[in-house]
């Protein structure tokens, strides 16, 4: 189960306190627009999953790269003791394998799990913390799923992912579990933790969000 949850990205919360603000843009509303548009982006790109993988894996990203705080969610699953005593470039380093790999994985998830149905629940408050969550069901053929985005607001009208919550599971605290039992194996080597990151997921199995 924990297994199947890495599969989607994203992650976790680096504990910052907010203010109540007037956020630029609604994050529920926010956020459903770019599942509902990954989920058209799927639907009329099944084959090029098989024929050009590249190509699909591109039409993904341009939506949902954009939506994760890769360096806040990267800073946090390596840990406050990792992340200090790391390098400049193996920060670098780390976030963008973390970056590739999960971006990877998360595409080829959709790609067998298109026939998905997201609903986001609208609350009716329009003022918005710093840091907001964000509810939806992933509605599949057989079950449906409770999901929790966590996202921050960059300022900017946009929210960035930093956390998942997936049918009671924190992806953030798994991804950050993994990588403790990574720095165990290679005893605290942080290149060879890098080396040997993997955002690894059971693709055969759902549930994992949209977006």
């Amino acid at each position: 189960m924990i297994n199947t949850l890495k599969s989607v990205g994203l992650l976790i919360c680096l504990g910052v306190w907010s203010l109540p603000i007037l956020a630029e843009t609604n994050p529920h509303i926010f956020i459903d627009a770019k599942a509902q548009k990954m989920v058209q982006i799927i639907r009329e790109n099944q084959e090029l999953f098989t024929s050009e993988p590249e190509l699909f894996k591109a039409k993904i990203n341009v939506v949902f790269e954009p939506m994760v705080d890769f360096r806040r969610v990267g800073a946090s699953v390596m840990g406050k003791k990792f992340y200090l005593a790391a390098t400049p470039a193996q920060r670098i380093q780390f976030i963008e394998t973390f970056r590739a790999s999960l971006l990877d994985t998360y595409s080829e998830t959709l790609a067998q799990w298109g026939d998905q149905k997201i609903e986001t629940t609208f609350p009716e408050s329009l003022i918005f913390e710093k840091t907001e969550d964000v509810h939806q069901n992933l509605v599949t053929l057989s079950n449906t799923y409770p999901i929790t985005y966590k996202v921050r607001s960059d300022g900017k009208g946009n929210w960035l992912i930093i956390n998942i919550i997936v049918n009671g599971i924190n992806l953030g605290l798994t991804f950050r579990n993994q990588f403790q039992a990574l720095a165990e194996e290679h005893d605290e080597n942080l290149d060879a933790i890098i080396a040997n990151w993997i955002s690894d997921a059971d693709l055969e199995t759902p549930p994992w969000p949209l977006i």
